[in-house]
């Protein structure tokens, strides 16, 4: 299986290297999305790569693109990663982890979905009664399955930074009332449907983030990732308990484990021991298998 923290494509332009995608120009148009197999955990890239882990979340999102194209139009084109690059060094580096996708304006906000209380949102709940702003009964339990699917938009926040919830109200202010409906109705009927799905197969979708962006006539596209293990919190269904954090087909593993450690959540991280990179990249290809076989 093969692994690579960072790109090194020269035959196209340079435009941006995130937490886990590095993005590339295709003309004037269109970007070329190379998911690589860095982690990041509280907002710091560590050093240890995850095998395997870009090309199983490039698989996760074609997948779910795919799936859920019917309802609303997204960034795919279709066109071959490899067609775009030159030589067979480059061409390695994009194989089974690229896509190439129409450039949009990316939305100034994240659209975050959650159908059960966990994470943050649990603190939240514990600390104020509400989520996001949102009232919630009395005596709910971590992890238990929400009234009503809730849609919590928050900010996009830069490299290293925290992204903060904000109210429906200001998300309005910050992309407009309409387009904010229209994301906000998007993004509960995708998770909505994606969650019916997973369901057959196993899995509850606990939480998800999309990102949607607009083309020039201000139309609304989904853009970005879309349902992967990083984007969403997947959990076995016959693992699940109300009243505990259920396990999690993603990153979890090596949360818990760097939780253990004399560490100040700042980089450089601790360096990350063989079995918890093992057993993070078997958790990101079970979710995989289970989903897509």
């Amino acid at each position: 299986m093969t692994t690579l923290l960072q790109t090194s494509i020269k035959s196209l332009p340079f435009l941006h290297r995130g937490k886990v995608r590095d993005i590339y120009a295709v003309g004037e148009d269109k970007l070329l999305v190379i998911q690589t197999d860095r982690l990041s955990a509280f907002d710091v890239i560590l050093d240890d790569p995850i095998p395997g882990k870009g090309e199983v979340l490039t698989s996760m999102s074609d997948f779910w693109f795919g799936k859920l194209g019917h309802m609303i139009a997204n960034h795919m084109t279709g066109i071959d990663p490899e067609s775009v690059v030159s030589g067979e060094a480059e061409k390695a580096q994009v194989r089974g982890r690229a896509m190439v996708v129409k450039k949009f304006k990316p939305l100034t906000i994240e659209a975050i979905v959650r159908g059960y209380i966990i994470g943050s949102g649990w603190k939240d709940y514990q600390q104020t009664g509400s989520l996001c702003g949102i009232k919630l009964p009395a005596g709910l339990k971590e992890a238990e399955k929400l009234p009503q699917t809730l849609f919590t938009p928050s900010t996009k926040a830069p490299a290293g930074n925290h992204d903060e919830n904000i109210s429906f109200a200001e998300a309005e202010q910050r992309v407009g009332k309409d387009i904010a409906a229209q994301v906000r109705d998007a993004s509960i009927a995708l998770y909505t449907q994606a969650a019916e799905y997973a369901a057959k197969r196993g899995i509850i979708i606990a939480d998800t983030k999309f990102e949607f962006g607009t083309d020039a006539a201000g139309k609304l596209y989904l853009i970005d990732e879309i349902l992967t293990s990083d984007s969403s919190r997947f959990w076995p269904m016959d693992q699940y308990k109300i009243g505990m954090s259920p396990p999690s087909f993603d990153k979890q593993f090596v949360r818990n484990w760097l939780e253990t450690q004399p560490w100040n959540k700042k980089a450089p991280a601790p360096r990350l021991p063989a079995d918890i990179i093992a057993k993070t990249a078997e958790r990101y290809r079970e979710a995989l298998r289970l989903l897509t076989s």
